[in-house]
Formats: C-alpha cells, sequence, structure tokens
C-alpha cells in the first residue's frame, strides 16, 4: 500500500496564485492526511484545485499537508454523509496554498523518521509496563505536535508517558486511542478477498457487526476465524447482504415445518434462497425438491388444473337435485382435498348444522314429548317423577301409571289387582291419609320391597299377612328424618 501522500507526486505546473482574485464564495475540498484520516476545508482561489494536488492547510497550531480527495458537489454530498464530515465544524478551517517540491520533500522526511519515533514510543511504554499497544505515530507538517495511536483494552493513565516523550521528542504529544478496526483502518492491508481493506478505501463509516447477522447468513459461529478479518472482528462485508438475506427468508417457510401439502404432510428440511428452492420430506421418507411458487399454489389450494378436470354444468345440476337442503361450500384444510382427477366433478361438503341449546330443543319438541326437568336427589316434591319412572301420558291424567316390577315377585291376590287398577278417586283411602300411605310407599321402594297402596291391604312377598279388602290396615311405622 502507498502513502496518501506520494513522495513521487508531480506538483502541477500552474499553481493558484496570490494574484487572482478570490471568488465570491469559497470552494469546498476534502484533504486526506497519513492513516485514511480525512478532513474538509474552504479553497478560497478562484479555480478549485485537483484530485491528489498535495496542498498546504491550517492546523492545530500550525500547518500541515495533505492531499485533495474530492472537490464540488462530490464534497458536498461526502460531507453531508459521512461521519468526519458530519463532526465537521460549522466555521472550516482554510486551505492555505498548494505545496511547493520543497514541501513535499520535507513531509517525506517526517514519513521516514515516523518508524523511529513509533519504536522509541514502544520502548518507553514498556519501560513502564503499561497495558498498551501502540499503532501508529504522526507528525504535523510543521513539526510541532506528534499524534501517537494506541489501541488498549481498559483505560491507561499515560500522562507520566506523555511528559517523557514531550522531553524527548520537543514537540507536544497527543495520545490517541482508537480500536482494533480503526487500527487496521489507519494501517491498511490485503483481506481475505485478496483486495484492499473496505475500511481503508472506500467504507466511510465503520459499523458494528453481531454474530446475529451471521447466524441470518447460516454461516458457522463455531470457527470465528473464517469469519473474521485481519483486526480479529468479524468481517464489516458481512453486513452487505444482510438486508437480502433477512427479506428472502420472509418468502420462504421456516425449517423445521411440517406442512400439508398436496402430497400430504410434510417437513420442510431446507430452503435455497438462491434458487428459489424447497426441500420436503414426507412421513416414509421421501425427500422432493420443489420450486417456491409450486410450493405456495399447493398451500393456497390452487393447483395447476386442466380444463378436463373441471366439472360440467349438468354434473352441478345433479348434484343439486340429490342434495335438495341447503349447502354451503366448507373451506376445507389449507392444502388438503384439492386433488382432482379427469370426469370428476367439485364436491360440495354439507355443513353439519349447529347444535341448538336445551332450551330450544324444548320449545321445538312436540307437547305431549316434553320431560319436566329433572330435580336433585333429595329434594322431590309432591307428586314429581322419580328418575327412571316412566313418565306418565298427559291424556291420561286420572289412571295411575303401572309401576316397574321387582325381579323376583309373587303372583298378586285378584282383589288386590283389581283395586290397584282403579282410579285413585274410587281406591279405599287409609286411616292414616294420603300422605302417610305415599310416605309407606316411598319407604317401602328405598327397602327393595313395594310399599302399601292407598286402598289397604299389603302387597305380596313383603313379608306380612295379607288381608280382604276393607280390612284395617297395619299401623304406620314411625317416620324418618327425611
Amino acid at each position: 500500500m502507498t502513502d496518501p501522500i506520494d513522495v513521487a507526486a508531480e506538483v502541477p505546473s500552474a499553481l493558484p496564485g496570490s494574484s487572482r482574485s478570490a471568488p465570491a464564495s469559497p470552494h469546498l475540498v476534502e484533504v486526506a492526511f497519513k492513516g485514511n484520516r480525512r478532513e474538509f476545508f474552504t479553497w478560497a482561489f478562484p479555480e478549485p484545485p485537483a484530485l491528489r494536488t498535495p496542498v498546504i492547510v491550517d492546523a492545530d497550531r500550525g500547518e500541515d499537508l495533505g492531499l485533495v480527495h474530492s472537490t464540488g458537489e462530490l464534497a458536498a454530498v461526502r460531507k453531508a454523509g459521512t461521519p468526519h464530515g458530519k463532526a465537521a465544524p460549522d466555521q472550516l478551517r482554510p486551505a492555505l496554498r498548494a505545496a511547493t517540491a520543497d514541501d513535499i520533500a520535507k513531509g517525506a522526511t517526517l514519513r521516514e523518521d515516523e518508524d523511529n519515533v513509533r519504536r522509541r514510543a514502544i520502548e518507553k511504554v514498556r519501560a513502564q509496563g503499561l497495558d498498551m499497544k501502540v499503532s501508529d505515530t504522526e507528525w504535523q507538517w510543521d513539526r510541532k505536535k506528534l499524534t501517537i495511536y494506541f489501541t488498549a483494552e481498559k483505560r491507561v493513565d499515560f500522562r507520566q508517558l506523555v511528559r517523557q516523550l514531550e522531553g524527548l521528542f520537543g514537540a507536544r504529544v497527543q495520545m490517541w486511542h482508537i480500536g482494533v478496526r480503526d487500527e487496521a483502518r489507519r494501517l491498511d492491508g490485503i483481506g481475505r478477498c485478496a483486495r484492499q481493506f473496505c475500511s481503508a478505501s472506500w467504507l466511510p463509516e465503520l459499523r458494528p457487526v453481531k454474530s446475529s447477522i451471521a447466524k441470518d447468513q447460516r454461516l458457522s459461529t463455531l470457527n470465528p476465524s473464517q469469519i473474521s478479518g485481519s483486526c480479529g472482528r468479524l468481517m464489516c462485508c458481512l453486513r452487505y447482504e444482510h438486508e437480502f438475506y433477512v427479506q428472502q427468508r420472509k418468502r420462504f417457510p421456516k425449517e423445521g415445518k411440517i406442512i400439508v401439502t398436496l402430497a400430504g404432510e410434510e417437513k420442510i428440511v431446507s430452503n435455497d434462497i438462491f434458487r428459489e428452492q424447497v426441500t420436503l420430506r414426507n412421513a416414509t421418507g421421501d425427500v422432493r425438491i420443489v420450486p417456491l411458487a409450486q410450493l405456495n399454489r399447493e398451500l393456497g389450494g390452487e393447483p395447476p388444473v386442466a380444463a378436463s378436470d373441471l366439472g360440467s354444468a349438468d354434473d352441478d345440476a345433479d348434484f343439486d337435485e340429490e342434495l335438495p337442503t341447503e349447502t354451503h361450500i366448507a373451506n376445507s384444510p389449507r392444502g388438503a382435498g384439492t386433488r382432482t382427477y379427469p370426469g370428476a366433478a367439485p364436491v360440495e361438503i354439507k355443513r353439519a348444522e349447529p347444535p341448538t341449546s336445551r332450551r330450544q330443543e324444548t320449545a321445538a319438541a312436540p307437547a305431549a314429548d316434553r320431560q319436566r326437568p329433572q330435580p336433585r336427589p333429595g329434594q322431590h316434591r309432591q307428586g314429581q317423577q322419580r328418575p327412571g319412572q316412566p313418565q306418565r301420558p298427559q291424556g291420561q291424567q286420572g289412571q295411575q301409571t303401572p309401576r316397574a316390577q321387582p325381579a323376583q315377585q309373587a303372583p298378586q291376590d285378584p282383589q288386590q289387582a283389581q283395586q290397584q287398577n282403579q282410579p285413585l278417586d274410587q281406591r279405599q283411602e287409609e286411616p292414616g291419609g294420603e300422605g302417610g300411605g305415599r310416605r309407606r310407599r316411598r319407604r317401602g321402594r328405598r327397602g327393595g320391597r313395594r310399599g302399601r297402596d292407598e286402598g289397604g291391604g299389603t302387597q305380596p312377598g313383603d313379608g306380612s299377612p295379607g288381608g280382604p279388602q276393607g280390612a284395617p290396615p297395619a299401623p304406620p311405622a314411625p317416620q324418618s328424618g327425611s
């Protein structure tokens, strides 16, 4: 790499002289110094200088020598878009004049002496045991200021070092802490691509590069040296195509996801964003590679079909006659049921009616089929039907529905059977009243035996002697607490 200030550069034959009148507005020029350091100045002469013209500019407490990097509109654009242009003060310093041959020779002598200054500065750093690395040194053209660039992982107290260097070189010493990327930019070099460092050639801003950028591009981060530059950090060029990878990944399905296509359930194995192809694998292990456009059609339920695969109008009419009820086209699952065959008509799926509530079913049922809501156990009211008991028809209120007979029951007495078939109002009431008989019947059913009817007498099989109709019944048993 050649130095920005080329010693062999020829001085222009026609240098701007002071006799020429100054323009109405000064020209904006960008001047480059050693180590790719650039600053903006104003040019007060009528004609702007040519590119790579050595000029003497006004510097900090003196003068410095540099080369013209850009002028005119290009300089204005770079001033508005580069970090050093945005950081430039509103009042720019002027470029004093074009450099002469003696000025260029003096600058070359300073460049040769900077290597000696750097070695002596390293010796002083090692003598004091400071944890820092001296990267580069730069003399100002008038030899009034010496700038030392160094790198360090943490803060370093170099005040004693500055005093020793100022006494050694007889000039004002400025220590400048830079990063490893800025160090590579100043020293310049050849990258892994066999080209000059982007940071030293054209890259205007050194932006940080995160490991997530490498992961988005499917680059392995297990061996960072393969994706790192000469500075030891991730290469700056990883950011160039990162936006392309991000936008392309959005168009493809996620790898490892199971989707339903025309071939059934398949798993996304890999995506080729450059060829726009997707690798799929089904449950049996068969692998196929399909273009992204075809996969989108399969997922969207729009497979390419021929005109012969579509049903005719006559087929649709026959289908409507077979299903007189209202039909609805149900949206099938994504990618499922979209396969068509020659001569097949489009299939309409009848949508199931939504289930109705219990209240709607009760209102729609006939009056004879309605059933009263079942009460909770232990809360039966008088005359209310029990669970498991046959339903009494609504039109036969005067007759009693026969109860379910036990599995093993002795034959009934003819008089007792005749009394059971009589209406309730014609039966002989018990001395205990209607309530006592009902309670005894309830107790009899709980014990697994049939209770006493309202007409008197006992049912066969309950263990008590029976009597003729009209005989006084047995005394009622004591009532339970329920």
